[in-house]
């Protein structure tokens, strides 16, 4: 409970700072809200991470297009996506453990 409070303090000053979380970094610490810092941190640093970060979003937004579409290539490339977006995740868990 206590880190809850923690993270919505930080998020508080943030904006009081004028600073405005990368979506694709808010995309990352939602898929892994107990790394949020980590995620931060890092994002800021390397900018490799930063693009794991983007490509985990944008395959995220596209499963989402996929999802809502009524094509008849939906079934495969909601499969495609959501494997793409599994394995973004296990890079972005992988470089988080690497790094903290």
């Amino acid at each position: 409970m206590l880190a809850g409070v923690g993270r919505r303090i930080r998020a508080v000053r943030a904006l009081q700072r004028g600073y405005a979380m990368h979506p694709a970094v808010q995309a990352a610490i939602a898929r892994f809200p107990d790394r949020g810092h980590a995620i931060e941190e890092l994002s800021r640093i390397d900018d490799s991470f930063m693009s794991l970060c983007e490509d985990f979003a944008a395959a995220q937004a596209a499963l989402v297009h996929w999802e809502r579409s009524g094509s008849p290539v939906q079934t495969a490339r909601c499969a495609e996506y959501r494997e793409l977006v599994r394995d973004l995740a296990a890079e972005i868990a992988a470089e988080l453990d690497r790094n903290t």
